[in-house]
């Protein structure tokens, strides 16, 4: 239904509520010079730093803030990119009602965790200026969470267990988590045993609960306390400091499974628990986070570990939560593994048995709130990978806004609809070094986002089928696409506002007659510097919709749509892709086109080589991304996901 929703735009509600919003903006007599006001440092990461500076005027969008950063007690400054201007973009529809404040936003990436950083921010407006216009701050990375020392240590255990144990022994986790475990009306009954620092190690074994045996069990009938809906309910709080760990003990797979119960870990009144290594399966929702309006967790920790035949890997939709690390994780969906089935549009899937893909396993992960890390995992045979939960309005409190969200080095295959969503989130979301391969419905999505930036750099994608490489739907704002190898076609690009490219690769695969087509609500949109492969039949092999000329901004009239047979055609009319260059699958080092007659065929990364070949024109063809571009080889920066000369990024879990 996304699509369908995001195709009614403003057509079907809100257009009205829209114009009087904008009318009241624009009543104010102009101000064109800037005033600075608070400066705000966002939630860290591991490797990424999130600002907000908020300023008043700059009615003609002229003011600039410009970025330089340097380890804390180093005297090496270097570039970043300049912060982001937004200034009253608008998503409002019927689910929506979101108007971006008047702000500066932006990212400083590729950090070292657990390290202090110097940042320096300098406004500018030639229409002049007041207030603190130079703004220094130290901010520090969140380090790499880790198990705390010194905790106590709890051994468990499966029933029948009849080796040698370490003591303090428990059998099954509810034991150990608190001071026993009981299968019957009492099983609430017994107070935590646990402490911040603490550490649960569990040994091989199947830990399968028969939650539906009342008063006890047996070797046979395991008896682990979480009687009738099986669920583990933990709800004691850890710190970053001394987070509750659950983890294998190393001597041989710990599999819980669910006995295909609803929910297996509920932890949506636990903040800072750590799991490692252990494998989850056979349940609804592997672990429950958080709930809209309701309640929700922070500081949850996944590494390390599998994630099998369940409908939901993560789930959290709670503003609240904060800190989330899940890293190094293999997530395996209920999908078809040997091929690949679409739920929309019906002329593609139709004619495959099976059709609309029914959602077994609708998604891996999904987050909300801030500084949440989702790095070097495997996702495989999913309707979605990684999600931000499409939560609705952002709030106004500011420890509420989904913002400072990372998103890197994941790797995808058979993804029934989009490999990665950021959908609902607002500021300093970062999509980068992620490899999507085999979408049916589109590999990145941003429909809505609530004025940025979101990111997506150094990213590939790779049969996109019917739905391409990016989605771009329901009025979203403030997408910054820079870097990316790009593979596939289509025309579901918008209406959005104040969105740039730059130094992609954007692949026609003849899966649709466009190989680019923007829809802008605002003429400060922007492409350059990008490469295009146009495959042969392409018609209208671009298109660029956009409010009529002289106008910054049309959000309530009438855009005019333009389509153009060729890359200088759309040049010429447009004033876009100035420095942008036609370029084909040769430019690659080993890369064909997918087979469009077969949608449902699934295709390995190792048989492709995305590095771009010695003599390709996409060498030195790009323009300097400061923080994103750095250590470039020759020139200027090549285009695409990878600089030619530079190790390639890893994919995936780093220890398997």
């Amino acid at each position: 239904m996304k699509r369908r929703l995001g195709a009614l735009g403003l057509a079907k509600a809100g257009a009205a509520a829209l114009a009087l919003s904008l009318s009241n903006l624009s009543s104010a007599a102009a101000n064109t010079g800037s005033v600075a006001g608070e400066f705000t440092i966002e939630r860290p990461t591991l490797n990424s730093l999130g600002f907000e500076w908020r300023v008043s005027g700059d009615d003609n969008r002229n003011a600039t803030v410009a970025v330089r950063y340097r380890k804390a007690g180093s005297d090496d400054w270097h570039e970043g990119l300049p912060l982001f201007r937004l200034q009253g973009e608008p998503v409002v529809n019927s689910m929506y009602r979101y108007i971006a404040p008047n702000l500066f936003a932006g990212s400083i990436f590729n950090l070292q965790p657990g390290t202090d950083y110097e940042a320096e921010f300098t406004l500018s407006d030639p229409d002049g200026m007041a207030g603190e216009t130079v703004k220094r701050v130290t901010a520090a990375t969140r380090p790499v969470p880790v198990a705390a020392a010194g905790g106590h240590v709890y051994h468990v255990y499966p029933a029948g267990h009849e080796g040698k144990r370490e003591e303090p022994a428990f059998i099954g986790l509810m034991a150990a988590y608190y001071m026993g475990a009981d299968q019957s009306d009492h099983a609430n009954a017994y107070p935590p045993r646990v402490q911040p620092g603490d550490t649960i190690i569990v040994h091989a074994g199947l830990y399968r609960d028969s939650r539906l045996r009342y008063g006890g069990g047996d070797a046979e009938h395991p008896a682990y306390g979480t009687p009738f809906d099986g669920t583990y309910y933990l709800t004691q709080k850890g710190t970053a400091e001394k987070p509750i760990t659950i983890r294998a003990a190393g001597d041989g797979e710990v599999i819980f499974d669910g006995g295909g119960n609803y929910n297996l870990f509920n932890l949506m009144a636990a903040d800072y628990h750590r799991f490692e290594g252990i494998t989850v399966r056979n349940t609804e929702v592997a672990f429950l986070l958080g709930h809209k309006n309701i309640a929700g967790a922070s500081g949850f920790s996944l590494v390390r570990s599998r994630i099998e035949d369940v409908g939901r890997g993560v789930e959290d939709d709670w503003a609240g939560s904060e800190d989330f690390y899940i890293a190094d994780n293999v997530f395996i969906g209920r999908h078809d593994p040997d091929k690949l089935l679409g739920w929309w549009p019906a002329e593609v899937w139709s004619r495959f048995e099976g059709f609309p893909q029914l959602i077994t396993s609708e998604y891996a992960v999904k987050v909300y709130g801030r500084g949440h890390v989702v790095a070097y995992n495997r996702f495989a045979n999913w309707h979605d990978g990684v999600d931000i939960a499409t939560y609705g309005t952002p709030a106004e409190d500011a420890g509420h806004v989904p913002a400072s969200i990372d998103f890197h080095n994941n790797d995808f295959t058979n993804i029934d609809d989009n490999c990665i969503e950021v959908d609902g989130g607002a500021h300093n979301i970062r999509v980068y070094e992620n490899r999507c391969f085999n979408t049916a419905a589109g590999g990145f999505s941003a429909q809505p986002t609530f004025g940025g930036p979101a990111y997506f750099f150094r990213n590939i994608s790779y049969n996109g089928t019917s739905g391409g490489p990016l989605k771009l739907f329901d009025n979203g704002s403030g997408i910054l696409v820079y870097q990316n190898t790009f593979f596939g076609m289509g025309t579901l690009m918008g209406p959005v506002s104040n969105v740039h490219f730059r130094n992609n690769l954007f692949i026609g695969d003849g899966w649709a007659e466009t190989v680019f087509n923007l829809r802008t609500y605002t003429n400060y949109s922007s492409s350059d510097y990008n490469g295009f492969h146009v495959p042969s039949g392409a018609g209208a092999a671009f298109g660029w919709t956009s409010p009529a000329a002289g106008k910054a901004a049309d959000y309530a009239g009438e855009l005019e749509a333009r389509t153009f047979p060729t890359l200088e055609a759309y040049r010429q009319a447009t004033g876009q892709e100035a420095h942008s260059i036609p370029i084909g699958f040769d430019t690659f080092e080993a890369v064909a086109p997918p087979d469009t007659a077969d949608p449902q065929r699934l295709y390995d990364p190792k048989d492709y080589d995305f590095r771009l070949k010695r003599d390709s024109a996409a060498i030195d063809a790009g323009t300097v991304l400061p923080n994103i571009t750095d250590g470039y080889t020759g020139k200027a920066p090549d285009l695409g996901a990878y600089e030619r000369g530079r190790d390639l990024p890893h994919y995936g879990p780093r220890e398997e």
